[in-house]
């Protein structure tokens, strides 16, 4: 997985082996299962929040699936594999959602954001919620990039 996100500057990697560093203070390891997995971002600050399941896998058999752990460092890193600015690493729905929002002005794309924002608290299958958090990285690329038309 490291090497998969290796090019992508928002995202690191750690691991902490207990048996030689003892961190406990409010991280609680083991808790929900085993690996713990923990995330940190700027909304979870330097105490980070840990991974919630989404399946009835055990932990290691969830985030062992490939695919279940791209997801959960999409999700929680709210990054992506897909580059906006080029296009590498995309599938065809991604390039044709860029091709959507790139000629779009700032404000669009930040109208956009704050509408599916509102939409990722709902209810929704995984697949449906993996599009909106492909699609909430590509306009976060987009928006931080500044590769939305300028309004004149």
């Amino acid at each position: 997985m490291a090497k998969m996100f290796s090019n992508n500057p928002d995202v690191s990697f750690g691991d902490v082996n207990l048996s030689e560093e003892q961190i406990r203070e409010g991280h609680n390891p083991g808790a929900g299962g085993w690996p713990t997995v923990k995330y940190f971002n700027k909304e979870t600050g330097y105490g980070g929040k840990p991974y919630v399941k989404k399946t009835d896998a055990s932990m290691c058999d969830e985030l062992g699936d490939v695919k279940n752990m791209q997801a959960c460092v999409e999700e929680n890193g709210q990054t992506s594999l897909c580059s906006a600015a080029s296009g590498a690493g995309c599938s065809e729905k991604e390039n044709k959602f860029i091709a959507t929002f790139k000629p779009k002005t700032a404000e669009e794309v930040t109208a956009q954001t704050t509408r599916l924002e509102g939409m990722a608290s709902g209810k929704m299958t995984a697949d449906l919620r993996t599009w909106l958090n492909q699609r909430l990285a590509i306009l976060r690329q987009l928006a931080k990039g500044g590769a939305v038309k300028e309004e004149l």
